[in-house]
């Protein structure tokens, strides 16, 4: 079983790279003119086509990376340097509020850009492969990890229902604000996956 201080690592993870908060101006962009129904629907078919992505990726991402012959450590190295690379491009770039509006296509506002990439964004996919990592962690661990996943999405699901109210209060300065503490969050989250695939390969010495 996990301890608590490894759930709240997880917690605070797969928060940051599915970043909720960083999700509220692009989901009353997208659902501007819905009415109140047409707006909570839009909300639950988001959350649950990101939550399906994300439990595929934890079903079968580390078959698929075995089959291609790579190692969890390299795929977590990589995904590091990936996670790192997003990470910056939130601190640095565009805030995601703001990159993500200029691309909306309302016709499939659920699917995109809601739940790709904005909830379910590539950071968000490599890290549930490299938290249900299947060589160290138990069937256990790894059912844990997805329960995990599902508040993060019930949390996430309560913002975009509460969007109107939230959004008043913090604003799209805010929300940007909010998504660049994230991308701080996530560039030490991507350097320490990056140390700790390099002493899995062998590149450096265990931590004490």
């Amino acid at each position: 079983m996990l301890t608590t201080q490894a759930i709240l690592q997880e917690l605070i993870t797969l928060w940051v790279v599915i970043d909720p908060i960083g999700t509220l101006p692009v989901f009353l962009a997208v659902t501007a003119g819905m009415n109140p129904e047409q707006r909570r629907s839009t909300a639950f078919r988001a959350i649950a086509i990101s939550f399906a992505v994300l439990l595929l990726f934890i079903l079968i991402g580390q078959i698929v990376l075995e089959a291609l012959g790579l190692s969890l450590a390299s795929f977590q190295i990589a995904g590091g340097l990936v996670l790192l690379l997003f990470a910056l491009t939130m601190i640095f770039g565009d805030s995601k509020p703001e990159s993500e509006m200029a691309s909306i296509d309302t016709t499939q506002t659920a699917i995109f850009p809601l739940a790709m990439p904005s909830i379910a964004s590539p950071g968000a996919m490599l890290a549930v492969v490299v938290l249900t990592d299947n060589d160290r962690n138990s069937i256990a661990h790894q059912a844990m990890t997805t329960g995990i996943m599902a508040v993060v999405m019930l949390a996430a699901l309560g913002i975009l229902l509460a969007a109107n109210p939230i959004h008043r209060v913090i604003g799209n300065g805010g929300a940007s604000i909010i998504s660049r503490i994230m991308g701080m969050i996530l560039a030490a989250v991507a350097v320490d996956a990056m140390l700790n695939g390099m002493v899995a390969v062998g590149a450096l010495a265990p931590f004490e």
